[in-house]
């Protein structure tokens, strides 16, 4: 930075707006998030409507409670190689030796879901619903 910065905290109210998102999906009230993230009421509920921001801690908290990337709560970026902090704590929680299993589990979801015989809502023939 040279010393021509310039802060910008316009950030904030977007990223409010996408905690706000977040706890609501999750059926959590403010006063529940003020308690998780051990602040008070007050102070969450000007970091939902932008006027106070996070610290990192408590932004690498959201990150993992949520599973979302950094760079989508602060700038609204998604990557698609970010994998999900749950699917990769589930992955890494996993005993070594079944890893393969729930690999194996992962590539038969992705087959279900992208399998376009299945487009338009109709049961595979294999399956059991017969």
């Amino acid at each position: 930075m040279g010393t021509d910065y310039i802060p910008n905290d316009s950030y904030k109210k977007d990223m409010g707006n996408r905690l706000r998102k977040y706890r609501k999906q999750e059926n959590l009230t403010q006063e529940k998030m003020a308690e998780i993230l051990d602040v008070t009421i007050k102070h969450y509920s000007e970091v939902e409507r932008g006027i106070i921001g996070l610290s990192v801690q408590k932004l690498l908290f959201i990150s993992n409670y949520f599973g979302l990337s950094l760079d989508y709560l602060l700038k609204g970026e998604t990557n698609d190689n970010y994998l999900p902090f749950p699917l990769v704590q589930t992955y890494l929680s996993c005993p070594k030796e079944k890893r393969q299993y729930l690999l194996r589990l992962l590539k038969d979801i992705d087959k279900l879901i992208h399998c376009d015989s299945t487009a338009d809502g109709d049961v595979p023939a294999d399956s059991d619903n017969d």
